[in-house]
């Protein structure tokens, strides 16, 4: 339980150094999409190689591919819903905090609408970090430090570039410095609670259960590349980006053979 505490406190401390960089330093645009394509490289060989493959050798496969479409259509289903939600906004596109339209700050906003836009920003945020820090907590207790180290760097390096980007989007939209430390602090916590969650959660569960969870959190986090990742690293870096995917996947692979997890 401690080390799942551990290994998601510091993988959500990114959110905080993000906010930090994201508010006092300017990074290339480029670089920061290249970051965000080899933390996503990262994660999809994580969660083919090790989510997936400790979940068939623990579980059925009718439990594993259960278990990952499953995961995959409660993050479209909530991703969906919380789209839905920011588009009442007059100052936002979506839901991700990059989201938001030409001089927002200068776009009058009641305090009911903006209760409704931050409401879907914070959840917004939580949804896109709650499936990676779970996974961290699940791992842990199904495969060890091994395969948590591998998911660790990669949601670390996830993480950074997106608070990075979604904090511009936030200055962008008018929000104060405390608004936004506050909204990412908030996530930090939240995620933490999701890797020990994820730990605890395995705790006497049977073999089917386990390989059911792990491919549920396997199916969230593909859906959340798939929805936000690679689509933002695409829009920032344009078709480079894939050169810093399969670097990140390729990475992912050695980490994994040095931690003993492949």
């Amino acid at each position: 339980m401690i080390t799942a505490l551990l290994f998601g406190l510091v993988a959500s401390s990114a959110f905080i150094i993000g906010v930090v960089i994201g508010l006092f330093a300017k990074p290339p645009r480029r670089l920061v999409a290249g970051v965000l394509a080899f933390g996503g490289g990262i994660l999809v060989s994580a969660l083919s190689f090790d989510l997936m493959e400790e979940a068939l050798e623990k579980g059925h496969t009718t439990y594993v591919i259960g278990g990952f479409l499953l995961g995959a259509v409660i993050y479209v289903a909530i991703a969906e819903l919380l789209d839905r939600i920011a588009a009442k906004s007059p100052k936002r596109e979506g839901r991700q905090a990059e989201d938001v339209v030409p001089d927002a700050h200068r776009i009058p906003e009641s305090p009911e609408i903006a209760a409704i836009s931050g409401t879907a920003l914070l959840a917004g945020t939580v949804l896109d970090g709650i499936p990676e820090n779970a996974a961290i907590g699940i791992s842990l207790h199904a495969e060890g430090q091994s395969l948590g180290i591998v998911l660790l760097a990669a949601v670390f390096m996830s993480n950074l570039p997106n608070t990075i980007t979604s904090t511009v989007g936030m200055r962008e939209e008018g929000r104060s410095t405390a608004y936004i430390f506050g909204v990412w602090t908030i996530v930090a916590i939240a995620c933490v609670i999701s890797a020990v969650a994820g730990y605890a959660l395995l705790a006497g569960l049977p073999g089917n259960l386990v390989a059911a969870m792990l491919a549920l959190a396997a199916g969230s986090i593909l859906a959340m590349l798939a929805d936000t990742v690679f689509p933002e690293a695409f829009a920032i870096g344009g078709p480079v980006v894939a050169l810093s995917t399969a670097v990140g996947f390729a990475s992912a692979l050695m980490l994994a053979q040095m931690t003993g997890g492949g």
